[in-house]
């Protein structure tokens, strides 16, 4: 199986936006607002300066995606760069298509100098989410993630 990444583009927003509502049912069994959920896409596709999403594409299909989006540090003077809505088809599991896609965003980050590191949150219940990452290098950090959701 050949795959190949790529940037996403407008027309990968409905495909996005299903891997999406697809993501939080599997991983918070929540249902998003599709409407909303969209709008959210599109306006990231966009708009460069909010992120940008990458795809995997095998077999002529998109099978994979991740997002990212821009943290400013000015302990490093540099930017972090969060990855976000990871999502790979069922069918596709297990084939490297999360490690592919990664492997493409660290070494676009490394070449850029401008990065100082990749974050991501996971569930403190996705075991197995977490193992995939470690098995990539990442680690837990020390940081305890809190927020205030307005919506």
């Amino acid at each position: 199986m050949n795959i190949h990444i790529r940037q996403a583009a407008i027309a990968d927003a409905g495909t996005i936006a299903d891997f999406n509502a697809s993501m939080a049912r599997e991983t918070e069994n929540l249902e998003l607002d599709r409407t909303r959920l969209h709008k959210g896409v599109q306006a990231l596709l966009a708009d460069p300066t909010k992120g940008y999403y990458y795809v995997a594409v095998a077999d002529g299909v998109v099978v994979g995606q991740l997002m990212i989006t821009y943290e400013w540090s000015d302990w490093r003077n540099a930017t972090f760069w969060w990855i976000q809505s990871v999502y790979v088809r069922p069918d596709y599991r297990h084939l490297g298509i999360f490690r592919s896609l990664y492997s493409h965003v660290e070494s676009i980050a490394r070449a850029g100098g401008g990065v100082c590191g990749l974050r991501l949150y996971v569930e403190h219940s996705n075991t197995r989410a977490q193992r995939t990452y470690e098995a990539l290098g990442m680690k837990p950090s020390h940081y305890l993630m809190m927020d205030v959701d307005f919506t």
